[in-house]
């Protein structure tokens, strides 16, 4: 059966553009493919989280993504520190990666702008520890975002090559898009994330959404109710698309054009159509809180099974390269 591999980071609450752009496509790939599903921890230590809320973020992310829908008797849900060969694995891979490939990341100068105090080689060699994440599982499907793009391909091109190098050993891994591969968030302009305060958290309340929704930027030409509008440069009625029904968003688009439905009310819809999916996810998430002994022993049996399959690789590996196998 064809493998999917994919990874949430543990950097922060969840917000509706991990919802959008992550775990709707997890939910559907996990009914067509072999899944392999990760909360990837160690991606995160680039920056340099304390210990504590690092071991908080892992399992909210984790409560998230079976809040969310994946099935871990459908999917293999697993935390990627549990599975050390992904670490093995990254150190050969860095040793086949031309130093000019990852110059040309544009990731890293993005990250490396986000947090300045902190430019570390992790940074720099992040993309390889994703190349070592997908290759460990062989994975030929892998849902990604656009702003991903350029890391896969370094990943096609890193596997190539060790399959040049040492024989025909990893699949080509393929992109598989998200139907919301790009999430603006509440200012109107950047991807939806956390670090930049634009997000709305999947947890929130619809209370605590609203008071968000009410601070977005929408059509800048609407300064008044009065004024009408042009549906489709507004960020506000491009998230419709994600949480309301066509008819009904046919009728905001009118009410907007004519000038008879103001910001306001759109943005109530909005809120109540996001609370009608968040609502149901977040009860499931408190569920799993109150019962922490069902979470620790789903992300126990992921590894196992992650385990397995990455030491079957890696057997492969080794003895490709020459280095001593494991008793």
């Amino acid at each position: 059966m064809v493998r999917t591999m994919s990874g949430i980071q543990p950097t922060g609450a969840l917000h509706i553009g991990n919802y959008l752009g992550a775990l709707v496509n997890f939910v559907e790939l996990q009914q067509q493919y072999e899944s392999f599903f990760c909360v990837v921890d160690l991606h995160a230590l680039t920056q340099r989280p304390k210990a504590e809320d690092l071991r908080r973020n892992v399992r909210e992310v984790a409560i998230g993504m079976l809040a969310s829908g994946v099935d871990p008797e459908r999917a293999t849900l697993f935390v990627q520190s549990d599975v050390p060969q992904h670490a093995e694995l990254g150190w050969i891979l860095t040793c086949l990666t031309p130093l000019g490939d990852l110059n040309r990341m544009t990731q890293f100068k993005d990250k490396s702008a986000q947090q300045p105090e902190n430019v570390n080689a992790g940074l720099f060699t992040y993309p390889i520890l994703q190349t070592a994440d997908i290759a460990l599982y062989r994975a030929e499907r892998v849902p990604v975002g656009e702003d991903q793009d350029q890391h896969l391909e370094l990943a096609r091109e890193t596997l190539r090559r060790f399959n040049f190098v040492y024989g025909d050993t990893f699949p080509d891994p393929q992109t598989v898009r998200s139907k919301a591969p790009r999430v603006i968030g509440l200012d109107g302009e950047a991807k939806m994330s956390k670090s930049k305060g634009n997000e709305v958290g999947l947890f929130e309340t619809a209370d605590e959404t609203m008071q968000k929704l009410r601070g977005a930027k929408t059509d800048p030409a609407r300064l008044r109710k009065s004024d009408k509008g042009t549906p489709e440069v507004c960020n506000m009625f491009a998230w419709h698309g994600f949480f309301t029904p066509a008819a009904q968003r046919e009728e905001i688009a009118a009410g907007c054009r004519s000038a008879q439905l103001g910001c306001v009310d759109c943005k109530r819809t909005l809120c109540a159509n996001m609370e009608a999916i968040k609502g149901p996810i977040r009860e499931r998430a408190a569920a799993l809180r109150d019962n922490p002994a069902r979470l620790d022993e789903i992300l126990a049996a992921g590894g196992a099974k992650a385990r397995a399959a990455a030491e079957a690789t890696m057997a492969i590996v080794r003895d490709r390269i020459g280095v001593r196998a494991r008793g």
